[in-house]
């Protein structure tokens, strides 16, 4: 991934630092560089984002104030009177090459989840979509395991990869003003996890009993990007039993 060279002139008016055909490194601000992954898939460029983050987490660069994962770019936020673009991409081409393509994923994560009454008011109309009944629909739920491909829209509301195709729905045609902190839910082939009270457009088919945004915490994500997660199934009684709301 050695840096070719600076092409300056661009229509944004930044430069574009560019790396080899599965790497691009962007400078989108006087403080961020932005690196876009090219891979064979959607599944090849997201593994490479959570590689890189991890691999340059673990590094502790002095001057690197943020990283920003998602799908397919990471945006580094740094600080410009300890790098210049170039030096800054230098210095991470200089990070071992095996470390970027070998850096650990985090260890699974096991998520106690209940799909019951007002815990799931969409399930049936997700069961419905996939010519399931509420069981089945579950137990196709549980039985995947999902990948967090980045955090966004809340303070650590995790994007899933992994659903099972047939229980793809698209968001409610209209928003809801109030969803539960912990709600489970699907827009398209997508699942997230709210975490917190929050307004949302998408598909509730569960909630869970645990916190995933603790800013008292360290870190506060309970999810990080790269995790790979599992759903166990619970009951409500059991769900109160755990409840941290």
């Amino acid at each position: 991934m050695a840096v070719i060279r600076t092409h300056r002139g661009d229509c944004d008016g930044y430069n574009r630092l560019l790396v080899d055909q599965q790497l691009t490194w962007t400078e989108v601000s006087d403080c961020a560089l932005l690196a876009r992954f090219h891979g064979l898939s959607p599944a090849d460029n997201q593994a490479a984002v959570v590689r890189t983050f991890n691999a340059i987490s673990d590094r502790s660069i002095p001057g690197i104030i943020n990283l920003h994962p998602a799908f397919a770019s990471l945006l580094v936020i740094y600080n410009p009177l300890v790098w210049t673009p170039m030096a800054l991409v230098q210095k991470l081409e200089e990070t071992n090459r095996a470390d970027l393509l070998n850096a650990a994923l985090h260890e699974p994560v096991s998520i106690p989840a209940c799909f019951v009454g007002g815990f799931a008011p969409d399930l049936r109309t997700v069961a419905t979509r996939a010519g399931l009944n509420l069981d089945e629909t579950v137990s196709r739920f549980i039985t995947a395991t999902y990948h967090v491909a980045f955090l966004g829209f809340a303070p650590g509301f995790p994007y899933l990869l992994g659903l099972p195709p047939e229980l793809a729905t698209p968001r409610l045609p209209r928003p809801r003003t109030h969803l539960p902190a912990g709600s489970i839910a699907i827009a398209g082939e997508q699942t997230g996890i709210y975490p917190s009270e929050t307004p949302g457009g998408w598909q509730i088919i569960g909630r869970i009993p645990v916190r995933l945004f603790d800013p008292e915490r360290e870190p506060m994500s309970l999810l990080l990007p790269g995790d790979e997660v599992r759903f166990v199934r619970i009951s409500e009684q059991r769900f109160e039993e755990l409840s941290q709301w």
